[in-house]
């Protein structure tokens, strides 16, 4: 199939790029690499430009006769989307229509879409299920929504077959070290406890101990970057013309803030000293998915169920690669 991935050059597109080129996808690779990396994808693949040049978009669509689209090119900082929403509606609601629109006049009717459990809020039951209210409770939450409610509208409108994948925690980097995570500034969790073995911080910031968890620390589902990279192959082959899926992505285990930096400490070798810090606002104590949909109907099982082996993973990538795409 040949397959457009907008954002592609980014942490988990990148990662989509790399598997739907080993099975044996035809591919091309769209962004703008203002948060991208060149060196995270082949050369030959990457066409740069934005999304709002509907005009390129639709010569893109036509000339590489692109059968499907996978759209990774969302911002994702939720303290940055309520600092500057403007950014979050211009880049992940007014580019992803322009996007879509230039998909529905090139009569492309394919589109996965990087969704997010952000859009669920805080929601009061664990694990989360798809049919959980969507309450977001921050402007990047609800950008995510909109192109949710969108896409629905689209494939009653004009046909459209989308997925619309709801990842938990991304964690993790390519098995053979080649490809990880590289974001400025850092905000994930594993690659900062990460950055303290490697020396590039002194120590580690734990927001807050005093959750209704069982060590008093946040609990994530961190789900490992190729088990999301799959899960969009195989939502691939289950699109149909004007139907949707909306589906969780994650492990359905949850692992606590202590949990990750003792994995940390045990993969590296290093000691990782930590400092306790006020909780964060808008953190939710618990967020874990059930991904039982995912399974039945992609027949989705996440590989990576252990955090040590995640973190194994995302080690190799930041020991070979310390300054990120800049080792390069």
């Amino acid at each position: 199939m040949n397959v457009l991935v907008v954002g592609g050059a980014g942490y988990i597109g990148s990662h989509a790029v790399r598997m739907l080129l080993d099975a044996g996808h035809k591919v091309h690779v769209f962004d703008n690499l203002s948060r991208g990396h060149r060196a995270a994808v082949p050369a030959d693949l990457l066409i740069e430009g934005e999304l709002t040049n509907r005009e390129l978009l639709q010569q893109v669509l036509v000339d590489h006769q692109i059968e499907a689209v996978m759209h990774f090119a969302a911002f994702a900082l939720v303290n940055e989307s309520v600092n500057d929403p403007s950014l979050y509606y211009q880049n992940n609601v007014v580019a992803a229509l322009s996007l879509m629109e230039a998909m529905r006049l090139a009569d492309v009717k394919k589109f996965v879409f990087s969704s997010t459990t952000a859009t669920y809020g805080e929601p009061e039951r664990v694990p989360i299920r798809e049919s959980t209210p969507q309450k977001p409770i921050n402007p990047y939450g609800f950008t995510k929504l909109v192109i949710e409610q969108a896409l629905a509208d689209y494939a009653a409108a004009y046909g459209l077959g989308y997925a619309a994948l709801r990842y938990f925690n991304a964690a993790g980097a390519h098995p053979d070290g080649s490809i990880g995570e590289d974001h400025d500034p850092e905000s994930h969790l594993i690659p900062i406890v990460l950055q303290v073995a490697l020396g590039q911080r002194e120590k580690l910031t734990v927001f807050g101990d005093d959750y209704q968890t069982p060590d008093g620390t946040c609990v994530r589902d961190y789900v490992h970057v190729n088990d999301l990279a799959d899960a969009h192959l195989k939502a691939l082959e289950h699109l149909r013309p004007g139907a949707g899926l909306c589906l969780n992505l994650g492990t359905g285990r949850g692992t606590s803030v202590r949990e990750i930096i003792e994995a940390c400490r045990v993969v590296t070798g290093h000691p990782i000293p930590e400092q306790m810090g006020p909780r964060r606002e808008g953190d939710p104590s618990e967020l874990v998915a059930d991904a039982t949909k995912a399974k039945e109907v992609l027949g989705w099982t996440p590989r990576y169920t252990e955090i040590q082996s995640i973190v194994e993973t995302a080690w190799r990538w930041h020991q070979s690669h310390p300054n990120g795409y800049a080792s390069v």
